[in-house]
């Protein structure tokens, strides 16, 4: 069976999926018309030419995933062996971690990334929880909305698998940026206790 590509996704060619962090058929199959960019005429996994969207491989890390996020915070220099360990940790919990990227193919590189954590409650009933991380696009692509068709991909994602509510941390000068896609500032206080840097 051959590795997932552009090419064997868009013609639903079985392909070798221990490459994925999940199964994308989740994000194909799911109903988008809650979404603003479907209502744009936008479809996973197109959101422009050239430009794929799908969730995060293994082999990512030779197409510049960690110098990608370092553009939004400290990444650190580790090897593709520690990527990969970590990958592996990540996969081992389906249903857990979803990281969807974006991926340029005529240049072979990663331009933007997001992550929606899932997290299981006691509470309510036994829910679950979404929570969007690491939303990040490069320098280069910013005006081309990608952070918005990530962003927007994951919350309707995370209404359509069932969790009761989704959250996410930002900047104060982000707060606008969020609650144009429904996100409220409900007057909580996120306190951070580091132990690294």
């Amino acid at each position: 069976m051959e590795p997932c590509s552009r090419t064997t996704q868009e013609k639903g060619t079985p392909c070798d999926l221990q490459d994925s962090l999940f199964d994308d058929t989740v994000l194909r199959t799911m109903n988008t018309d809650k979404c603003k960019f479907a209502m744009k005429g936008i479809q996973y996994p197109t959101p422009g030419t050239s430009l794929f969207a799908r969730p995060l491989r293994r082999s990512d890390y030779d197409k510049g995933f960690l110098q990608l996020l370092s553009q939004l915070t400290k990444v650190g220099d580790y090897s593709k062996e520690a990527f990969e360990a970590q990958f592996n940790s990540m996969q081992a919990l389906p249903g857990m971690y979803y990281v969807v990227v974006i991926e340029d193919t005529s240049t072979a590189t990663l331009v933007a990334s997001a992550t929606l954590l899932i997290e299981h409650k006691f509470i309510h009933g036994a829910v679950i929880r979404g929570r969007i991380e690491d939303v990040v696009v490069d320098s280069e692509y910013r005006s081309s909305s990608l952070g918005s068709f990530l962003l927007e991909l994951l919350t309707c994602f995370s209404e359509e698998i069932g969790c009761y509510k989704i959250t996410l941390d930002c900047k104060l000068k982000l707060v606008g940026f969020y609650e144009k896609f429904g996100y409220n500032n409900e007057g909580q206080c996120f306190l951070t206790k580091r132990f690294k840097d």
